[in-house]
């Protein structure tokens, strides 16, 4: 079992990150009777998986609902087909942007100054 700060030193992520992340229903811990939080060693892959699904735009209350659908290191049914549509839906914001990015400028250029 790990205590919160040797989970933090393994995963590089602050304590008040991790306690955050428990808040947020994305992790777990058992507590002692003094109420120390003790996690289990595997909790550093999820806390990982967590950091890759934050970094590639994804809200708590989505990660909270894909975390139970990994199967060890690997993607299930669920979560690959929802990060397939959620990179779909961001494809499309970002052409979106692109295009308004484009008439931006074509106006910038286009109005005398």
């Amino acid at each position: 079992m790990l205590r919160i700060g040797e989970l933090s030193e393994a995963t590089g992520v602050s304590v008040r990150l991790l306690r955050y992340y428990e808040q947020q229903h994305l992790l777990t811990s058992d507590r002692t009777t003094n109420g120390h939080r003790r996690y289990t060693p595997d909790t550093a892959d999820a806390v990982h998986r967590i950091r890759l699904l934050l970094d590639a735009g994804l809200p708590t209350s989505i990660i909270r609902k894909v975390i139970p659908c990994f199967e060890g290191s690997r993607l299930n049914a669920c979560v690959a087909a929802y990060l397939d549509d959620h990179l779909a839906d961001m494809t499309d914001r970002l052409l979106t942007l692109q295009a308004k990015r484009e008439a931006l400028t074509n106006l910038i250029t286009t109005i005398p100054r």
